[in-house]
């Protein structure tokens, strides 16, 4: 089952790290946060990707084509112009990187990837947040109820600290935590490949057009997933995601 990543968006609420990179190329512990991602898939033995490239698509496929160079040792014969890599980190992915275009919208840009997703099962989700999802479960879950798509609902985290105040008295503080009430989609989606056909062009948005008709059609599904999940929309949420890596207790780290 391939995974499409929605990766071309201009990140324009992180613009303090994303004046020279995409978002998905904003690292958390030195790495992409798009790393995370594809290491959080193939997990789950999903390995092959469809990168849809847009703003400064010319960084992440630079990435790719470094990666196999870059992570290891080298050794130089300067005079020979000879390289050899000692001790390659090995992933075994395969990454499609397609340019979608800059303004494109982000059902569009599922739309152009059409050839690679065929007569398939595909998932999708976005090159900005990560999850300990249980992949697994998602796709049986999906499977079982027959629909057309099946997004995967989460608790939205809080921006600010919440109080247990009892006669005027703190008793409990909690830093960030999650909204009691309410569900947002988180990405980690599943299509049938008929869901395409419902995609008008460019300008089609996957949210507000595609997945409101769906559901609509009584053709949406939701995994809800009350476990950890945070998108990285600001430097808030960066500095977030940095501190539960360099703790070694970063929640989405299941590989």
């Amino acid at each position: 089952m391939k995974t499409i990543i929605l990766a071309g968006g201009f990140g324009t609420r992180l613009t303090e790290e994303t004046t020279t990179k995409p978002k998905p190329m904003v690292e958390i512990g030195g790495r992409p946060i798009l790393w995370h991602i594809l290491k959080h898939y193939a997990h789950y033995d999903f390995k092959e990707f469809v990168i849809a490239l847009g703003y400064k698509a010319d960084v992440i496929k630079r990435y790719f084509l470094d990666y196999a160079d870059l992570n290891g040792n080298l050794t130089v014969e300067l005079s020979a112009g000879r390289k050899r890599v000692i001790h390659r980190e090995r992933d075994d992915w395969v990454v499609h990187l397609e340019d979608t275009g800059s303004d494109t919208l982000t059902g569009g840009r599922v739309k152009k990837l059409s050839e690679w997703v065929k007569n398939e099962t595909f998932m999708v989700t976005y090159g900005d947040g990560v999850s300990d999802i249980p992949l697994d479960k998602l796709v049986s879950f999906h499977k079982q109820q027959g629909r057309l798509a099946t997004v995967t609902a989460v608790r939205p985290p809080a921006r600010f600290g919440g109080l247990v105040v009892d006669k005027e008295q703190v008793k409990h503080f909690t830093e960030k935590p999650q909204a009691g009430e309410g569900w947002i989609n988180g990405g980690y989606m599943i299509f049938e490949p008929q869901a395409l056909d419902l995609i008008k062009g460019n300008t089609s948005s996957l949210e507000s057009e595609l997945l409101e008709q769906l559901s609509r059609q009584g053709q949406l599904s939701a995994f809800c997933h009350e476990g950890f999940w945070q998108c990285m929309d600001t430097v808030r949420d960066l500095k977030f995601l940095e501190g539960l890596w360099s703790s070694g207790q970063a929640p989405w780290k299941v590989w």
